[in-house]
């Protein structure tokens, strides 16, 4: 078999492979006895039929074309291995010449992109600093007392609805003067100014006594879920039937056992809590950021196509994780779709760039790690298994079985994340 190698655009080879005379007709010996071990003529018993019959009966080129089979189940990863090509994807394979004597294939295979390695240090890229004001810790302050609030009724013939206020109401729709299905509720609690409702309609409550009846007209969004009523005219026929007041509790050190936070006994250590809370919130969106943007910038300053192949793999990839993340939350990414609307092609559609810029990355990422010459230890791997046996709450024997034969996969992640951390080690002061 003699080969030749050709690059292609878009990270891909072409492999032309040529077999001489003598392996050609090993494989077509091959195949026929393989067509022969199952084979059944009149007058034979299976596997029993003479050779020569049964080329005759399937013919010349069924006979090469399980030919080729053999062909590529003997050689296909030779040919790869011998030329030192490692394929990304799924390699295509076509026929150029065959004869009873020659056989010519021609493959073309999706490769790691070939490129430069852009400026990784001195990047122009800061991690925004944060402070918690006594607004923020106000606010969340407020919040809790709203969550123990009580709903007091509102009793006497000027009770008027106000924003803030809880109601019961019974309400139906009306589009072209034709009820529609979904816009009926009896005994409905909502809170006015909550933005629950369709906008419009929460303030035109506002106003209303208990025993009122009004027609309140709306117009509903253009994105709305429900085609057939979105950007439509409404009219709604409203009714109260009870107007509840929110009153706050207190803001004092009974309100801070109320939330029941362990180590919290106090209004000043429910606001020390709540100011860790918020700058540790605060401190992870930073750094989500900062990344994010180093990622950008990397990416930018190394510029090159990655082959479809990749995308794919890393499409599949994300789609695998939300449909994770979702049986979490005790959903289905059939239920998803759904309730989004979305087809698996759009979802696939939407996620694409993510893929593209996480495989860019991650090669970039690579390139790093051997630019550096980083390498990890025994000990670092060691204490990565460790640390893998800490976050799923294992054994280390435990783990260290699982992922035995995987060590080198682990040294690379480690690899990668040194070569992160010296990417942001070296960012301009």
């Amino acid at each position: 078999m003699k080969t030749e190698v050709k690059k292609l655009e878009k990270s891909q080879v072409e492999v032309k492979a040529v077999f001489d005379k003598e392996e050609w007709k090993a494989a077509q010996d091959k195949a026929l006895d393989k067509v022969a071990a199952s084979a059944q003529l009149d007058g034979f018993r299976k596997g029993h039929a003479p050779k020569g019959l049964i080329k005759a009966k399937i013919g010349a080129a069924a006979l090469q074309s399980e030919a080729v089979d053999v062909i590529l189940s003997d050689s296909y990863s030779k040919i790869f291995i011998d030329n030192g090509i490692n394929p990304v994807g799924q390699p295509s394979v076509s026929i150029v010449k065959m004869t009873a004597d020659e056989l010519e294939l021609s493959f073309t295979a999706p490769v790691a992109p070939e490129f430069k390695l852009g400026e990784y240090k001195g990047l122009d890229v800061k991690k925004k600093r944060v402070r918690v004001t006594e607004k923020e810790i106000n606010e969340k302050l407020e919040q809790y007392q709203n969550e123990f609030a009580e709903l007091v009724i509102k009793e006497g013939e000027d009770a008027v609805a106000e924003n803030g206020d809880t109601v019961t109401i019974d309400f139906e729709g009306f589009k072209d003067g034709v009820a529609f299905e979904g816009g009926k509720g009896e005994n409905y609690p909502l809170e006015l100014g909550s933005g629950s409702f369709i906008p419009g309609f929460e303030d035109q409550v506002v106003g209303m006594k208990v025993g009122e009846t009004k027609d309140i007209n709306v117009k509903f969004p253009e994105e709305y879920q429900a085609k057939d009523l979105a950007g439509a005219d409404a009219t709604f026929k409203v009714t109260v039937h009870e107007i509840k007041s929110k009153v706050l509790p207190e803001l004092d050190d009974e309100l801070a056992k109320d939330v029941n936070i362990d180590g919290v006994e106090d209004l000043e250590a429910l606001k020390k809590h709540i100011k860790e809370q918020l700058k540790s919130s605060k401190e992870a969106e930073a750094e989500e950021a900062f990344n994010e943007e180093i990622i950008d910038k990397l990416i930018e300053n190394t510029p090159f196509e990655v082959p479809d192949a990749m995308v794919e793999t890393e499409v599949q990839n994300i789609i695998s994780e939300i449909n994770a993340n979702l049986q979490q939350q005790g959903l289905t990414l059939e239920l998803y779709q759904q309730m989004t609307g979305q087809t698996m092609d759009q979802l696939k559609a939407d996620v694409r760039d993510n893929a593209e810029k996480r495989v860019k990355y991650q090669l970039i990422v690579a390139e790093i790690v051997k630019a550096e010459n980083i390498e990890v230890s025994d000990e670092e791997l060691a204490e990565e298994i460790k640390n893998i046996a800490t976050y799923y709450g294992r054994e280390e024997e435990e783990v260290k079985k699982i992922f035995a034969g995987q060590e080198d996969r682990i040294k690379e992640d480690v690899a990668s994340r040194k070569a992160v951390d010296l990417v942001k080690e070296n960012v301009a002061k």
